[in-house]
């Protein structure tokens, strides 16, 4: 449940600090009148991502009728959901420079066209968080059989960030952005690697990849599925004590080379500018 309640944390924080943004700019810019409109595009944004989800679990759960059929769909979601996880993690680290300043010039165009391009412009700044979480829950939580512990932690998660948000917006507290992105960042690239082990096991158990039975290594005597660690790994990175050699190399062939290229050094410019993600992108309420 770690992981999911790692996703709700992190999507949630990217999504509440955006939302903190246009708010401190129109409370700034004394335009509070449109606070009404920002608040429903966001509302919009969180419905359609809920209904997203739902619609990922109707799909697997009714619309498809055979086992094949549902280990292709949940196959195929868990590698558009790594997709997502290695695009918004590095997206993230290079756009948070200037995500603030570039939420504020596009709410003055906003600003200037009236009520409904406040609202759409506030509707697209959150859904990509939304919907993007939506699927990587989906796909983190295949392995709960149905039960309602993911779901309670994404929630637990996205409920976190939401108070660090407003904590962060009324100058309560003062969060190093960068780092926390950082460490973050890597766990979710190792949550990310177990979605795409899961994915390559759902393949083979629609009989779309060979080698469901060609083991890599079993240390079911060592890795007791059943404990507490055991059940830690598995929900976490998804660990497994038996995997087959494609699950394996595809952990492997994924997490490494993203890790390390993620944790690689960024390169540094002289263009003047902020020096640090931080201070772009928390909200400035003074």
């Amino acid at each position: 449940m770690f992981a999911t309640y790692l996703i709700g944390l992190r999507e949630g924080l990217e999504a509440t600090l955006v939302v903190s943004i246009l708010v401190a700019f129109l409370v700034k810019s004394e335009r509070r009148d449109r606070l009404p409109q920002v608040w429903l595009g966001v509302g919009a944004a969180v419905a359609l991502s809920v209904l997203f989800g739902w619609l990922l679990t109707y799909t697997s759960t009714t619309l498809l009728n055979t086992s094949a059929e549902r280990e292709l769909f949940d196959a195929v979601t868990s590698v558009l959901a790594v997709v997502f996880v290695t695009w918004m993690i590095f997206w993230m680290r290079r756009a948070a420079r200037s995500i603030a300043g570039e939420l504020r010039s596009r709410l003055t165009e906003a600003l200037a066209l009236g009520a409904f391009a406040v609202a759409g412009m506030a509707f697209l700044a959150v859904v990509r968080e939304g919907l993007e979480t939506a699927m990587i829950f989906y796909s983190a939580a295949q392995g709960a059989s149905g039960e309602a512990g993911p779901l309670y932690a994404l929630t637990g998660g996205v409920l976190t960030a939401v108070a660090l948000g407003y904590l962060l917006y009324a100058s309560a507290v003062r969060i190093n952005l960068t780092r926390f992105f950082t460490w973050t960042g890597a766990l979710l690239i190792l949550v990310a690697a177990g979605i795409f082990k899961y994915g390559v096991h759902d393949f083979q158990e629609a009989n779309a990849l060979p080698g469901r039975t060609t083991l890599a290594f079993d240390i079911s005597t060592v890795l007791d599925p059943s404990s507490w660690y055991g059940a830690l790994l598995s929900g976490m990175f998804n660990i497994t004590p038996a995997p087959s050699v494609f699950e394996v190399v595809a952990w492997l062939a994924y997490g490494v080379p993203v890790l390390v290229i993620f944790l690689r050094p960024a390169r540094r410019t002289t263009a003047a500018g902020p020096t640090s993600p931080a201070s772009t992108a928390a909200p400035q309420n003074a």
